[in-house]
């Protein structure tokens, strides 16, 4: 069944546009509650989460509006990060979670994403049946079986608890400065309680959304404003989330930041070496660093690699056992913890690393020697395809004949934007700018 609604993260686009309105809103709800509702009880719980983007009030009553006409009662949780959703979907025994963010995209997006009631994002296969609903007539249920809605009030406070628990026993961060710069979204206020009633000295960056300015100059996209707080400040860290919290990018006491890649390197040789790796392998996609990799190898561990998407990560952890895994854009996923990336989780982890041993985030975060990556995006027009293009073929075949086994190329398209990402890796810098600019030229021109 194919799907032309769904892209690698539920459902996305710029709002009050094709396919973010009101009216697709509430027939996605209404398909989603026919979707997972069984039998003509009224038993059925959805739980919906939001980040602070201004049209996620208009999502979220569309969305109620579709999932109550097919007899499913709705929880409100307000804004939250994502990885609360998936959680609080379990805890709260829903049929199923949603949540009404478009990520780390600007504030003019937005996008819903679905949880099964396992906690975990849905798979291919029931997003496309629930496209084939969308697209069918909805049968609306009986009168008397509308489904009723309600605010939960303390669904963010349920999460900040949970999250403590993932930090060690009886350890505190007492002494620790931190900057954490929140995106102006959905965990403005859940991650700067969470590191105070750990004992944190906190810096809070990003944590006055307006509904216009989330990801706007701050965040995992914008790291350099949590490193300039740190060096101004003299912190010891800094923990640089996204718009919905799912990802995150750690800073050293200097300011250099540490990407996903880092992070899971250090927590892979962590729980290895303290017989928590599932599996002995750790799972990352085609993006993640040749350096990593090596990492890995040199510790006698393996790198599993996806396509690019958490779902795909966690798709592959669920089928093999793995337990950690994760994307060079910040998201990590530990199973132990979470069912999606949980960027406040991790840094909770990388926190836990630094009291633990008693090292600096500078050290924590020089896991490995990352092998010179560039990466370019060229945006290009809805509907067209450059990469079909016989020059652009052309240029992708002689990039790839000149690095060998030097290093590699990938193309791809966005799953969620119409941009075309052209990365590239090599030993020698110079070649790789003049192989990714190759490319980067053949596309624009393509694309023109």
């Amino acid at each position: 069944m194919s799907r032309k609604l769904f892209g690698t993260d539920g459902v996305r686009g710029r709002a009050n546009s094709h396919p973010m309105t009101a009216e697709m809103a509430l027939r996605l709800g209404a398909a989603a509650g026919r979707y997972f509702r069984r039998g003509s009880e009224n038993q059925h719980r959805v739980v919906i989460g939001k980040d602070t983007r201004l049209s996620g009030y208009m999502l979220e009553n569309a969305l109620t509006a579709g999932l109550t006409s097919t007899g499913m009662n709705v929880l409100l949780l307000g804004p939250v990060p994502t990885p609360a959703v998936g959680y609080l979907t379990r805890s709260m025994r829903a049929d199923v979670g949603i949540m009404i963010s478009a990520s780390h995209n600007p504030a003019h997006d937005n996008g819903i994403k679905f949880f099964g009631p396992d906690g975990f994002k849905l798979s291919d296969e029931a997003e496309a049946e629930i496209e084939s609903i969308v697209a069918a007539e909805i049968a609306p249920a009986q009168p008397q079986n509308i489904g009723r809605a309600k605010r939960i009030d303390d669904g963010r406070g349920r999460y900040v608890e949970y999250a403590k628990t993932t930090f060690p026993a009886g350890k505190r961060l007492d002494g620790l400065k931190v900057v954490v710069d929140c995106a102006n979204g959905a965990a403005y206020r859940a991650a700067p309680d969470v590191l105070w009633e750990l004992g944190a000295e906190v810096i809070p960056l990003g944590v006055d959304p307006n509904g216009f300015n989330i990801n706007d100059g701050v965040g995992s996209t914008h790291p350099e404003a949590c490193a300039r707080a740190v060096r101004e400040h003299g912190a010891h860290v800094g923990i640089s989330l996204d718009g919905d919290a799912d990802r995150v990018m750690i800073i050293d006491e200097n300011g250099r930041v540490a990407d996903g890649d880092q992070i899971m390197a250090l927590l892979a040789g962590r729980w290895a070496d303290e017989g928590r790796l599932q599996g002995g392998a750790l799972v990352a996609t085609v993006m993640s660093n040749l350096g990593l990799e090596r990492f890995l190898q040199q510790r006698g561990l393996r790198l599993e690699r996806t396509a690019v998407g958490d779902r795909y990560v966690v798709e592959r952890m669920r089928a093999n056992g793995f337990n950690l895994g994760g994307e060079q854009s910040g998201h990590i996923v530990m199973t132990d913890y979470a069912t999606t990336g949980d960027g406040l989780i991790a840094s909770l982890q990388f926190l836990a690393a630094m009291t633990d041993s008693g090292r600096s985030a500078s050290e924590l975060v020089s896991q490995f020697q990352p092998v010179p990556q560039m990466l370019k995006n060229v945006r290009y027009q809805a509907g067209g395809d450059p990469l079909a293009q016989d020059s652009v073929k052309a240029e992708i075949a002689r990039a790839e004949a000149r690095l060998q086994s030097s290093g590699r190329v990938l193309i791809r398209k966005s799953g969620t934007e119409p941009l075309i990402r052209v990365m590239a890796e090599a030993e020698d810098e110079a070649v790789l700018r003049e192989v990714v600019d190759g490319i980067v030229a053949a596309v624009e021109k393509a694309a023109a």
